[in-house]
């Protein structure tokens, strides 16, 4: 069996336009110098790197730059909205499992609602209300890592790409 999706994995490389392999690459080592520099932020912040929120939208903005996901309005708005909805259901509620799956869904229909719709940031709420999380956590890491991630998918996109990024800022 190993040997079969071996030969169909080479099958269809060979088969397959090799710039998309390229592509594919190129999009997996940028992810992973966003993961690096989000781990050295993590450091920074003194937030476990479990606690920071972006190695989905991550994945989301290098691998698929061109959904309105991974658009500037709703990488940094969806994970603003979403945090302070989590922090104003942990502020009413309390750490309560119920709470957070009521933020998650609360977050949802604020970035809908918004403009901002972005479902990496669905995991913020979770985070605020389960971790009981500080209202600083808004700032830093949410605000300050959307910001970066920004800047960083930017310079990527246009600098190591060389393609047009974003496709609108708003």
């Amino acid at each position: 069996m190993i040997r079969n999706w071996r030969r169909t994995a080479i099958i269809a490389i060979s088969r397959n336009d090799h710039r998309n392999v390229l592509a594919g690459a190129v999009a997996g080592l940028g992810g992973a110098i966003a993961i690096g520099a989000m781990e050295l932020f993590a450091v920074a912040a003194h937030y476990p790197l479990a606690v920071i929120p972006f190695a989905t939208s991550i994945v989301l903005v290098i691998g698929s730059p061109g959904v309105e996901p991974a658009q500037p309005r709703a990488l940094i708005g969806g994970h603003v909205v979403s945090a302070l909805v989590g922090l104003a259901v942990l502020k009413l509620t309390g750490p309560q499992a119920w709470a957070a799956a009521a933020a998650v869904g609360l977050s949802i229909l604020a970035m809908y609602v918004t403009g901002t719709f972005h479902p990496p940031a669905g995991i913020n709420p979770l985070l605020v209300v389960s971790g009981n999380l500080p209202w600083t956590f808004l700032f830093a890491p949410v605000l300050a890592g959307a910001a970066l991630l920004t800047a960083f998918a930017y310079v990527w996109h246009r600098g190591v790409r060389r393609q047009a990024w974003p496709q609108r800022w708003l």
